[in-house]
């Protein structure tokens, strides 16, 4: 079987379960649940099927803490900046963003949708003696129980989920009217396929194939639109994640063309920051 075929097959049983997703009314995929589980114990090792997220973690986490600190008026200067602030990881498997803001002050939730995930973040954490709320749960279960958050973080998950601007709209449930989202997942083009599907699946095997699909990418202008016409908040500052493989690691840039960061804020675009 060739890539593209392995790849349509893939794709086919994504829309079976799109239908169920749909038809149950919430924004998960079971079958992207289903295939993040079975990958549940092999979170925290830096070397196995998600070695990818922790090669980009220090850039992502680097990315959130400036605009947390930016965003709020803080001081990078002490050892616990984000001391006070209450912020939510939608999709938090393992918990690989949870424990370094933890670590810098903040109160942290958890939320996954794959039960499996949760026992695992839960028990790393308590080794490493952070208190972190993780919940086997849908950001939509949140919403219903009014929860609010400073910051709602959504790192590499909306190209897992079914309906995105409806998963959209449920992170907007759970925003305080004052705080801000941050995603991430990658652009929808020929580079991000060969690198983000090709490269790492098939040729590299930093994932495990079928881990992504590209007809789930979203370009950072589709993001743009689905967070305006769902929650009415506007992209304030985007960063792309690019690798070096002769340093064989990754660094924040302005190339959006494979991954990319973006934060959403309530303000208007003439005050869009660069």
């Amino acid at each position: 079987m060739d890539i593209r075929s392995a790849h349509m097959d893939q794709t086919e049983k994504t829309a079976l379960s799109n239908a169920k997703g749909n038809a149950e009314g919430i924004s998960i995929d079971l079958a992207e649940v289903e295939k993040f589980t079975a990958m549940a114990d092999a979170w925290w090792d830096p070397q196995g099927k998600f070695r990818p997220l922790h090669q980009i973690n220090p850039v992502r986490l680097e990315y959130v803490v400036n605009e947390i600190c930016e965003h709020f008026d803080l001081t990078r200067d002490v050892p616990q900046p984000l001391l006070g602030l209450n912020i939510l990881d939608v999709g938090c498997g393992g918990g690989l963003a949870c424990e370094p803001l933890a670590r810098l002050g903040a109160t942290v939730t958890g939320v996954d949708a794959a039960a499996a995930n949760i026992p695992v973040a839960k028990i790393h954490a308590e080794k490493s003696g952070l208190d972190i709320e993780y919940i086997n749960a849908t950001v939509e279960d949140l919403a219903e129980k009014n929860l609010r958050f400073d910051v709602v973080l959504a790192l590499e998950i909306i190209e897992h989920v079914n309906e995105p601007p409806a998963f959209i709209k449920a992170l907007g449930d759970v925003l305080k009217s004052d705080g801000f989202i941050v995603m991430s997942t990658f652009n929808k083009t020929p580079k991000s396929f060969a690198l983000g599907i090709l490269a790492a699946e098939y040729i590299l095997g930093w994932l495990p194939r079928g881990t992504h699909e590209w007809e789930r990418f979203v370009s950072p202008t589709k993001m743009e639109e689905w967070v305006e016409d769902q929650i009415g908040l506007f992209m304030t500052r985007n960063r792309g994640m690019t690798y070096n493989p002769l340093s064989d690691r990754w660094k924040l840039s302005k190339d959006l063309s494979c991954n990319y960061l973006a934060t959403f804020k309530g303000q208007d675009r003439a005050e869009r920051t660069s």
